[in-house]
């Protein structure tokens, strides 16, 4: 089959639909991947092949990261500043992309996808990276601009509440998406961010079941896969023979690292990072991204250590505790990991990952506006101090190790293209 997948948003947001492309590309299958401009490099590097999608948001500009992933108004500044105002430029190129594809694959933000799927009679799978995406009245999500409200979850009537409560404040956000539907001749569908989402045919989730079990709500053709890894080493690194000679000069470090997202918005994090391992008496790896003003400006001495990237599958493992933001795909790799971890959330599904992280009995969550040096040291300090923590961990590991998503994803491709 050819098969278009489209995606959108940061390095997090491409490097599962690069893991499905190789899957499905080791089936014999021809995948093209769709989206930003900018990663035209990065898709073609895989040896898989490319199409340029609308809008071209980049990851340099720095200032709109940082709205972006403000906890109050990034989902909106997200789909009404950046995604929809280019809709019919994503369709435009959605529509040619597609022109010779016998299905589409699209992530929660193309939502030009399934229109061109519906207009061309292509099958249409749908994927989720996080189970917030599934906003299920019986395992509802903790939300980035109410993180503390999960405490009410339990009171009857809440859950249906909060549902009926967002819904109706994000009715407005996608009208240009009912806007094109019509204009197109379809009808309008489902809400886009709820269940018009999700494909009818196949609805994949890109995560592990440790994160959350099927709920009644769900939609009938939602399936899990496990993790889909993209696992490459970052080419040509100049950091990598620094870091593996500082891995193996001494005890495991605590690694801390924002991934693609909130290193946007990192403030203090690193300096506060940096100090709370040195409370503990511990080597410290910090993953600063390209922006030198995440270097904590205290001197390094031998017990930390400074560089923009390294591939977590190779890092992780060798840590004795990971500090995230909560991104799905970091927060992937660090439960792979098998170690405890400190989340720090910021945004979108990340206050809900961390929350599940914590529900699993292997993370702490500290928010951003309390991170500072004595709070992490403290959190840190009792999640390494706690065997059955510790425990728990490495056992949870094991279970997402066994997983393989981009199997379960491609498997279950086939047998939809096959009912279509």
């Amino acid at each position: 089959m050819r098969i278009l997948i489209t995606t959108f948003g940061t390095r997090g947001d491409l490097d599962p639909y690069l893991a499905l492309g190789h899957g499905l590309a080791t089936r014999g299958h021809e995948p093209t991947i769709a989206t930003h401009e900018h990663y035209r490099a990065a898709v073609e590097a895989e040896g898989l092949s490319f199409r340029p999608v609308r809008p071209d948001a980049h990851p340099e500009d720095r200032e709109l990261f940082r709205r972006a992933m403000d906890p109050r108004r990034g989902p909106s500044v997200v789909i009404r500043e950046i995604v929809l105002p280019h809709l019919r430029e994503s369709y435009e190129d959605t529509a040619k992309a597609a022109r010779d594809s016998d299905l589409v694959v699209t992530h929660p933000l193309t939502f030009a996808g399934p229109i061109v799927a519906e207009e061309r009679k292509l099958p249409w799978v749908s994927t989720v990276l996080a189970p917030l995406s599934f906003f299920s009245r019986t395992d509802l999500p903790v939300v980035a601009p109410l993180p503390r409200a999960w405490r009410l979850y339990g009171i009857p009537g809440v859950p249906g509440l909060m549902i009926r409560l967002f819904r109706a404040i994000t009715r407005s956000w996608t009208e240009p998406v009912r806007g094109l539907r019509a204009e197109r001749g379809l009808p309008p569908g489902g809400d886009p961010l709820y269940e018009g989402q999700h494909s009818p045919l196949l609805t994949l989730g890109l995560f592990s079941g440790v994160l959350a079990e099927p709920q009644p709500d769900w939609p009938p053709s939602a399936r899990r896969t496990g993790f889909l890894f993209h696992d490459a080493a970052a080419g040509g690194d100049p950091d990598a023979a620094r870091l593996a000679a500082f891995l193996d000069a001494g005890p495991r470090p605590i690694v801390f690292t924002l991934g693609s997202s909130a290193v946007a918005v990192a403030g203090s994090f690193y300096e506060q990072s940096l100090d709370a391992a040195r409370r503990l008496g511990m080597r410290a790896v910090l993953l600063i991204g390209d922006d030198p003003v995440n270097r904590p400006a205290a001197a390094l001495g031998d017990d930390a250590i400074v560089v923009q990237q390294a591939p977590h599958r190779a890092l992780f493992p060798r840590a004795a505790a990971i500090v995230h933001h909560g991104g799905i795909g970091t927060l992937g790799q660090a439960l792979r990991a098998g170690h405890p971890m400190l989340i720090v959330p910021w945004s979108h599904d990340q206050p809900d990952n961390a929350h599940r992280a914590a529900r699993l009995g292997v993370a702490r969550v500290l928010y951003p506006r309390r991170y500072r040096a004595d709070r992490a040291a403290a959190a840190l300090g009792a999640l390494l101090d706690d065997p059955a923590c510790v425990a728990r961990a490495a056992r949870i590991g094991e279970t997402v190790r066994s997983e393989d998503g981009v199997m379960a994803a491609c498997e279950a491709i086939e047998e939809a293209a096959l009912r279509a």
